[in-house]
């Protein structure tokens, strides 16, 4: 898409994967004006990130918001509705307020409720795919009062979003119940395979996969799962709890969902960051910290 000049102020509630993502796909070409808040507004990577993107690193939530047309909420799953209510009050009437985050459709029905008491316009918005590498051309999904007057925005800024309607929660709905197959098979990779070589069984099971399913070159999978896993677990692990509140709303017990957050956690929170190799060696540094 051709790039253009643009008037827009965003902001950015969180700059973490997401936000650097968005940020580097803009690039200072769309002539968008961006603003970033972050807890962590002090570490050296983030301010690095900043600076190498064109990205002005806000003090506080009302400076970042001070003039924002447009903000994408991009934290964790569990802290969404609190930064909708720590923002709220610092939004203009009109703004329009992206949540990002992967929140069951009542927790972001919710947080709806708080950027429309202020006068913002929600928008239920759900990341479709990993932001690496599509940057801001990654796929989302919007709905929500304020997802029609989003779409000539997002198409403006080069974002590739398809609209489902004007109920919050439909978006996040569709997200969700595909997290329950995609986040429950990396799960399901890492119990398989961490058992299969500390068992000493791992080329056996491998073959027998390989023979059952010759489609998949698992090795590789097994190994790109654990590592999303090893850097993105804690996220992950927020997501899947949210998604467990969505399916017993709807009269599921979410068992299997709850123990896929269980290992999502158990991984993320050992800190490996350096995910070099392939599954095998990636086994080996998560099976010493078990």
């Amino acid at each position: 898409m051709t790039q253009q000049a643009n008037a827009f102020y965003i902001a950015l509630i969180g700059f973490g994967e997401a936000g650097r993502a968005f940020a580097k796909g803009w690039g200072p070409a769309w002539g968008a004006q961006v603003t970033a808040f972050d807890l962590k507004g002090s570490d050296a990577a983030l301010a690095a990130a900043a600076r190498r993107h064109g990205v002005d690193l806000a003090s506080d939530r009302a400076q970042a918001l001070s003039g924002a047309d447009h903000v994408f909420c991009l934290v964790t799953a569990d802290q969404a509705r609190i930064a909708a209510a720590q923002c709220a009050p610092h939004l203009a009437p009109g703004t329009l307020w992206f949540d990002c985050n992967s929140c069951a459709p009542d927790t972001k029905r919710a947080a709806a409720e708080l950027i429309g008491a202020a006068g913002g316009l929600y928008v239920d918005t759900a990341v479709m795919a990993p932001v690496y590498p599509r940057l801001h051309e990654t796929p989302l999904l919007i709905s929500g009062p304020g997802a029609e007057r989003a779409e000539p925005f997002l198409a403006a800024m080069g974002m590739q979003a398809r609209r489902l309607g004007d109920r919050v929660g439909d978006a996040s709905a569709v997200k969700m119940l595909r997290s329950v197959m995609i986040k429950g098979m990396e799960a399901l990779h890492a119990e398989c395979f961490l058992a299969a070589r500390r068992a000493g069984v791992e080329d056996e099971v491998l073959g027998s996969l390989a023979a059952s399913n010759p489609e998949i070159d698992w090795p590789r999978q097994g190994g790109y799962n654990l590592e999303r896993m090893m850097q993105h677990g804690l996220r992950r692990a927020a997501e899947m709890r949210e998604v467990v509140v969505m399916l017993r709303d709807l009269g599921f017990a979410g068992d299997v969902s709850a123990a896929v957050a269980d290992w999502h956690e158990r991984i993320g929170a050992m800190g490996l960051k350096e995910a070099e190799g392939g599954l095998i060696e990636r086994a080996d540094k998560v099976l010493d910290r078990l």
